[in-house]
């Protein structure tokens, strides 16, 4: 991954983007000699918010399984039977 400061951002701004457009590449944008931001295309930004979406229904699925909060098929179906008619 690519790192960049701070102040080429702000010098470079038109350049870094189409770097990142060409080469689907996050960089790394420093301050002060840390990291402050991650420079990433809006595609991939996209998709790691689907994939981040995703696994968090994941996680609260696993959660209601273990805090027993999960109901057989057959319970599921009498309980939506109302709405499915």
């Amino acid at each position: 991954m690519r790192t960049e400061l701070v102040t080429t951002l702000k010098r470079q701004a038109t350049e870094l983007l189409a770097d990142i457009e060409r080469d689907r590449e996050p960089i790394l944008i420093t301050q002060h000699g840390l990291p402050s931001a991650y420079l990433v295309d809006v595609e991939s930004y996209d998709a790691m918010q689907q994939r981040m979406a995703l696994l968090e229904g994941i996680a609260r699925g696993e959660r209601a399984v273990a805090e027993s909060r999960s109901v057989t098929h057959a319970q599921a179906r009498k309980r939506m039977a109302r709405w499915l008619k």
